[in-house]
């Protein structure tokens, strides 16, 4: 999924993503980005995981001290910081979220929204495991999927993210289950509860709490206590 997110669907076709969108998927969007913000402090050193050009970066920035962006691709990046450099606080960097460059105990908020935990197409645990290695103690990480009872809107959205020709065609016979698959090799599944639960049970050190947002999000925040 890196390479998709790379090769594919990146720069502005990322930005077009979230231009073609239903009221009900912008108050999903707007929800996810309120929660976040309901978390973060003027004092807080933050990183988004999966940041594509910064969508989300002009409101972090009013709220957290500073803002660090990391993403695989790298035209998003230098999309984002054509559209968002000017902001002071704001940074960005290419980088695998698997592999942070950053110290243990580094920032205050980890923030990896949009269901990006299923997006990276990565490990889940080790994706887990090193968000929580370079949160500072006391601080919070937290990952997003999406809520069972979004299916339907979601579905109509990436339908129509087919249609425009930023992903493939979906394949109907596949798809299901919260999963997405489109013939061109695409697919985006999603994290349940009980999935968030098991990736995290194993972990030391750590207090996690699972909520539903908006009926569209589900989030697993994870506090660092040790």
């Amino acid at each position: 999924m890196f390479s998709y997110y790379t090769r594919t669907l990146s720069a502005q076709k990322l930005k077009r993503v979230y231009e073609v969108v239903t009221p009900r998927v912008q108050q999903y969007l707007n929800a996810e980005v309120n929660h976040v913000l309901e978390k973060l402090r003027s004092s807080d050193w933050a990183i988004e995981l999966g940041c594509g050009y910064g969508r989300i970066f002009p409101s972090l920035s009013k709220k957290a001290k500073s803002i660090i962006g990391i993403d695989t691709s790298l035209s998003s990046l230098m999309l984002g910081k054509e559209m968002f450099g000017s902001i002071s606080n704001c940074f960005f960097a290419q980088m695998n979220a698997e592999q942070l460059s950053f110290l243990n105990h580094t920032f205050d908020v980890v923030v990896c929204i949009q269901n990006g935990i299923s997006a990276f197409h990565v490990d889940m645990k080790n994706l887990i495991e090193e968000s929580i290695r370079v949160t500072k103690r006391g601080g919070i990480v937290l990952f997003s999927s999406y809520s069972e009872k979004f299916w339907d809107y979601r579905l109509e959205w990436f339908q129509m993210q087919s249609n425009a020709r930023l992903l493939g065609e979906i394949d109907y016979k596949k798809t299901k289950n919260g999963n997405i698959v489109c013939k061109d090799g695409f697919t985006a599944t999603t994290v349940s509860s009980d999935q968030f639960k098991a990736l995290t049970s194993s972990i030391n050190n750590i207090s996690v709490k699972i909520e539903e947002v908006d009926s569209s999000s589900l989030f697993c925040e994870i506090v660092v206590t040790g």
